[in-house]
């Protein structure tokens, strides 16, 4: 496999440039693309996805130890499991440096829109932290998860987490929430939805992104954060 204008600029955005480009490629490859391909099942992700799920472990438990001195080990476990989640990383994986489109899958899956798939893109995050680790060592494997996950992690959290965090302050104050598919954007290989979020028929918002829940996700933070604004919610 040969490294191509793409990878080069993926190494860009991420900040690491591989000494073993090979690496790259391979947390970039899921198993329908190296079927396709015929190649060696091992030269899929998944491998790396395992190392890779191991260092972001570590290296965010560590930053929570370090971070949160009088943080009780229950705490730690649970804000450790938010951080790590699926919806997470790939929201971490997507607004940090578009990870979907470097994705190489194969023909049917990617008709079948994987590159959007949280699962798939979670785990080629993990993939690419373990192909770090390989090829750098820890330190720049912790730099990566520093900057795409650690970095402002509250919000990502209160993103994610934003449609159930509002579903629960419109059942408490016994109000609706209803969310509207407006438009579709673009052709059908890379669509974007546009949702907007009514809260009590009153107040609302739009959301745009490459799946509707994620544009759901965006109308939801874009409520929240303006009834906090009206500190109506802390």
């Amino acid at each position: 496999m040969n490294i191509t204008d793409g990878h080069v600029e993926l190494q860009k955005r991420i900040g690491y440039f591989f000494g073993s480009e090979e690496l790259l490629i391979r947390a970039l490859s899921h198993s329908s693309y190296v079927n396709e391909l015929k190649m060696n099942r091992h030269d899929d992700y998944e491998r790396l996805e395992f190392l890779g799920d191991a260092v972001l472990e570590l290296t965010v438990s560590e930053f929570l130890y370090k971070e949160n001195s009088s943080m009780r080990e229950g705490d730690m476990t649970k804000l450790r499991a938010s951080l790590v989640c699926e919806p997470t990383l790939a929201y971490c994986a997507r607004e940090g440096f578009e990870l979907g489109k470097y994705i190489l899958l194969g023909k049917g899956e990617d008709a079948s829109k994987g590159r959007e798939r949280d699962s798939i893109v979670s785990d080629v995050f993990e993939a690419i932290a373990g192909a770090i680790y390989l090829d750098g060592g820890l330190e720049p494997a912790k730099d990566f998860i520093h900057r795409f996950v650690l970095t402002d992690y509250e919000k990502k959290i209160e993103f994610v987490d934003s449609k159930t965090i509002l579903q629960e302050y419109a059942q408490d104050k016994g109000i609706s929430l209803e969310y509207e598919l407006i438009e579709e954007l673009g052709p059908a290989h890379d669509r974007d939805y546009v949702v907007r979020a009514v809260l009590d028929g009153k107040v609302s918002e739009t959301g745009m992104a490459k799946s509707k829940k994620a544009a759901q996700q965006s109308a939801a933070y874009a409520i929240l954060q303006k009834l906090r604004d009206r500190t109506e919610i802390h």
